[in-house]
């Protein structure tokens, strides 16, 4: 993965088919791949079209390998890997390149045809029928504080935890050795997000981003970021192997729960329990993720987000899932495990979740 840079920050004037395009290069480099036999490649805010065929025309690769773009929102890149996989499975494919790119600061603005109710520039796609709001994931978070009892102080922890751990990876060689070197106007990229010194007496002067009486702030939700990120599968034994994935969608109006029902699922469905996991990777979006983990599966926290989380790296929607599986990959590694296991909420309450094997 590229490190993951905040909105106009030091990705601010790079496109994300460019940077995809560096990964993907980097990528076959590091492992001497000699085919590639597609790409899926995530993306949510970009502008549109297969822009992930346009990032692989400007890679290395010849014009021959076929791109898809797939745009399940948060859950693009994750989905993108579950896609590879079913194609590699059903023996369409043999060897690809799956993940996805993202890009806050370049994310254009839109414009309906006249004629259409919805009048005026906007950003944010709309993610349920009877709700036009551009906030709709904000609220999304906020209803599902509520409905779960939760006030502003039970985040804390999980906020200050994620940042912590995350600033103790940085000497990871592990996941150091997953992130690519890149260097932008002579200064060397960083995850430009964790805040090792993020503490209580920080997030309680943290303004309400839905009001005076939300809970919701720039602290315990993560901000707008650009990055990339992208895995190589093939149908020949490697150190890892998917060993199952599992689609889910739920109730719109909760979509952070998506993350949790998309892993219960998959649980019941392969027959294993948190028992059986050495690592749970999710995308926490938002820090009442966290909760909903810590409600379901109390005695297993220890195996949650190891290296932290994406309230402390940042969350560039398109290629969040990627990095999921890039971090399970590490944590793996970290501590000997065998299972690990990725989930994503995704707007219009959507989720998906994959289990890995480390061999």
């Amino acid at each position: 993965r590229s490190p993951i840079g905040v909105l106009n920050g030091q990705y601010k004037h790079m496109r994300p088919e460019i940077l995809g395009a560096q990964l993907i290069d980097e990528l076959i480099n590091r492992q001497a791949i000699s085919q590639v036999d597609g790409i899926f490649c995530g993306n949510a805010v970009g502008t549109g079209g297969n822009i992930g065929r346009l990032m692989g025309l400007m890679s290395n690769l010849p014009n021959s390998v076929p791109a898809i773009t797939v745009d399940m929102q948060c859950a693009s890149a994750l989905m993108s890997i579950e896609m590879a996989y079913t194609h590699i499975a059903a023996s369409i494919m043999d060897t690809v390149i799956a993940g996805g790119i993202e890009s806050s600061s370049l994310q254009p603005d839109r414009i309906y045809a006249s004629g259409d109710d919805r009048e005026g520039l906007y950003k944010v796609a709309q993610f349920i029928p009877q709700d036009q709001s551009p906030f709709a994931m904000l609220e999304g978070a906020e209803r599902t504080i509520h409905k779960h009892n939760v006030i502003k102080e039970e985040l804390y922890p999980y906020i200050i935890g994620s940042h912590q751990r995350a600033y103790a990876a940085l000497d990871n060689p592990h996941l150091q050795s997953y992130i690519m070197p890149i260097t932008v106007d002579g200064k060397v990229c960083v995850d430009e997000c964790i805040r090792p010194k993020m503490n209580e007496k920080l997030l309680s002067r943290m303004k309400p981003l839905l009001g005076k009486n939300s809970i919701t702030n720039a602290g315990n939700a993560c901000l707008t970021h650009d990055g990339a990120a992208f895995i190589y599968l093939s149908n020949k034994k490697g150190p890892f192997k998917i060993h199952s994935v599992m689609p889910w969608a739920g109730n719109p109006q909760f979509s952070p729960e998506g993350a949790l029902e998309s892993t219960e699922a998959i649980l019941k469905r392969t027959g294993l329990t948190m028992d059986d996991i050495d690592v749970v990777e999710w995308n926490e979006a938002f820090a009442i993720i966290d909760v909903l983990f810590n409600k379901a599966y109390p005695n297993h926290m220890g195996k949650y987000n190891k290296l932290g989380g994406a309230l402390a790296y940042g969350h560039p929607y398109g290629c969040s899932g990627a990095i999921l599986v890039l971090h399970c990959m590490a944590a793996l590694e970290s501590c000997n495990g065998r299972y690990g296991l990725c989930a994503i909420a995704g707007a219009g309450g959507t989720g998906t979740a994959l289990i890995m094997e480390r061999m």
